[in-house]
């Protein structure tokens, strides 16, 4: 798939560093995918969709949930339809993310699927985040380049680029794989009604990092003591804010403390966190615990498609949600974890309750 590399060198001589070409990576890429499925999807209020469209160089972004009608409307070139997350959407999709796993988890957001007529595409831009780059059914051209100039077009909705220099230029058919290190320019647009499979990785920004830190904080910290001045005295302007008075507060304010584990525990909490759109469906009837743990036992389990798990020893995260998990019952909670399932298998006790709870929440499924 890497263009005959093998996981770790591709790992040392292009993530985050250059891009890589490789022709043929996945032969029939996106077979089980077509416009038809991609419109129905963006009908839907449960999954993210946009229609960009440029008319007389002016671009132009609407949002989903989209009626059949709106897509009778549209030109015979020139549009673009973005669906994201298209890994709980279909098994397929799903299963294409595993050929990514040489790389953490943690660092994957979703698999998005676009679609687009002769002259289709969102213009020259970059992202800030790594991205495999699949060419389903019909041709791309991608132009790319690495440049310094990252002034953008004034008022636009999208982030385009304003002087866009390519250095290199291919066409993409169907199977071939086009990986982008961050911030590299590049450009896409259909030569034929395409379908392009796009996998993105999670940078956040360190602002965003800190405030969704502080908000974790938030809600365990407990600080004692109360402010004091018992030695206070007149002051000649009462509106200032006196050194004494700062120190105090200062005093007061150091008590905001963290430890490695509250990092830990954030970061298994906010990675695994379903985005705003995502439903969960529990069992209609949820079976028992006695059942469920037979039925496991039978069958297996496996994570529900839009279920997000890790693991830190034995500190589990799903879904946002953190549980303890005894020694003894860590393998079989890594494999479900790292490979999304778990073979028929018994479940000891304390295992079971904790799947039978992730279970009756729609997280897991037999």
């Amino acid at each position: 798939m890497l263009g005959g590399l093998d996981a770790g060198a591709f790992l040392r001589r292009h993530w985050q560093k250059r891009p890589l070409l490789a022709r043929g990576a996945l032969p029939g890429c996106g077979d089980w995918l077509d416009r038809n499925a991609l419109f129905e999807w963006a009908a839907r209020d449960d999954v993210e969709s946009r229609l960009v469209m440029c008319t007389r160089n002016r671009w132009s972004v609407r949002h989903g949930p989209f009626r059949k009608a709106d897509f009778k409307r549209l030109p015979a070139r020139g549009w673009t339809l973005l669906v994201q997350g298209v890994e709980v959407l279909h098994p397929q999709a799903a299963a294409l993310l595993q050929c990514f796993s040489f790389i953490p988890h943690a660092r994957l957001d979703d698999l998005m699927v676009s679609y687009a007529p002769p002259g289709g595409g969102v213009g020259p831009h970059f992202d800030s985040y790594d991205v495999f780059l699949l060419q389903g059914a019909g041709t791309r051209r991608w132009r790319i380049g690495a440049q310094r100039d990252v002034t953008l077009v004034d008022n636009a909705p999208l982030r385009i680029l304003k002087r866009f220099r390519p250095e290199r230029e291919w066409r993409l058919e169907q199977g071939d794989l086009l990986y982008l290190p961050p911030r590299y320019a590049h450009e896409g647009v259909a030569l034929k009604p395409c379908v392009t499979l796009s996998v993105g990785f999670r940078a956040p920004r360190a602002q965003e990092l800190a405030t969704r830190f502080l908000e974790f904080l938030q809600d365990d910290i407990q600080l004692d003591g109360i402010y004091q001045d018992r030695d206070l005295q007149p002051r000649r302007h009462p509106a200032a804010l006196s050194g004494e008075l700062l120190k105090r507060y200062t005093r007061l304010l150091r008590g905001v403390r963290w430890s490695a584990n509250d990092i830990r525990i954030f970061c298994g909490r906010y990675l695994t966190e379903p985005k705003p759109h995502t439903v969960f469906t529990p069992p209609r009837r949820a079976l028992p615990l006695a059942a469920f743990a037979k039925r496991v036992a039978a069958h297996g389990l496996r994570l529900a498609p839009a279920s997000r798990m890790l693991f830190s020893g034995g500190d589990f995260f799903v879904n946002g949600e953190h549980q303890r998990i005894s020694a003894a019952d860590l393998t079989p909670l890594q494999q479900l974890a790292d490979w999304r399932r778990l073979p028929a298998c018994p479940l000891a006790a304390s295992l079971a309750r904790a799947a039978h709870a992730w279970y009756r929440a729609g997280y897991v499924e037999i």
